[in-house]
């Protein structure tokens, strides 16, 4: 198995050439000889979380890729190329890939208007993933802080902070994959979950009321949910987060 510091200098690699306005053709940024995938589907057989790999629409997959600028070397490039998404523990936690009928959110897709505004340009960070409380990860790209590129933040829904998660992609994946899910969301998981979650559209995430930050709220199982658009409640956090002037409060 290769070690974690060659998926650190992998990933510093492609995010510094995601990076550049010069966009790299498809054919760069796919690798025969190294790709990343039969690695991380070794992961995905021996997880011990449930996980649900989406099936990717190649014509859709070499566009996800080419607006992503990253290469099938890296764990991000391969998710994006080879898989529709994953779909973590019922679909509590949504990794984006190139976008399936079931999570019609492509990465890049998903970032732009966001973290960039036109393919090409320098994200400040990636978002690659999100959960069903409305809480969304992202690769810091320069955004959270330059002593920490490629480490994962969490936008928790708890208290609208970016909090680094002190892990790369790769270790991201890891724990979504083998990590102990039901203490990491402790407190936030109410009775039956999973019959609700496996239900719920990977484009909408549900909508707390009171609002989780507010700590208005003592049992997750009281509180009341609404379905709502992902995209809606990403724009709800920021705008929050703004009134809270909570916009330039990074953990560096």
């Amino acid at each position: 198995m290769r070690s974690r510091f060659l998926f650190i200098a992998l990933l510093i690699a492609t995010l510094t050439g995601a990076a550049q306005n010069k966009m790299r053709p498809l054919e760069a940024l796919i690798d025969k000889n190294d790709p990343g995938w039969p690695l991380i589907r070794s992961w995905i057989d021996t997880a011990k979380n449930k996980v649900e790999v989406l099936p990717a629409d190649p014509s859709k997959a070499g566009d996800a890729l080419f607006n992503t600028q990253v290469t099938t070397q890296s764990p991000m490039g391969a998710v994006v190329y080879m898989t529709g998404g994953l779909l973590i523990d019922h679909g509590w936690i949504r990794i984006l890939g190139s976008g399936n009928a079931r999570l019609t959110r492509s990465l890049p897709e998903w970032n732009k208007g966001k973290s960039f505004q036109e393919y090409g340009e320098a994200p400040g960070y990636w978002l690659i993933a999100d959960d069903v409380l409305g809480g969304f990860f992202a690769v810091n790209t320069g955004t959270f802080s330059r002593e920490k590129i490629g480490n994962v933040y969490y936008l928790a829904p708890d208290n609208l902070e970016w909090e680094d998660l002190n892990m790369t992609y790769a270790g991201f994946l890891h724990f979504c994959l083998n990590g102990n899910l039901d203490k990491y969301y402790e407190g936030f998981r109410w009775k039956d979950w999973q019959k609700e979650v496996a239900k719920l559209p990977g484009d909408k995430v549900y909508m707390f009321f009171p609002f989780l930050w507010s700590k208005d709220w003592k049992d997750i199982n009281k509180v009341t949910r609404e379905e709502a658009p992902a995209d809606q409640q990403f724009k709800f956090n920021m705008e929050t987060r703004k009134r809270l002037g909570l916009e330039t409060n990074y953990h560096k």
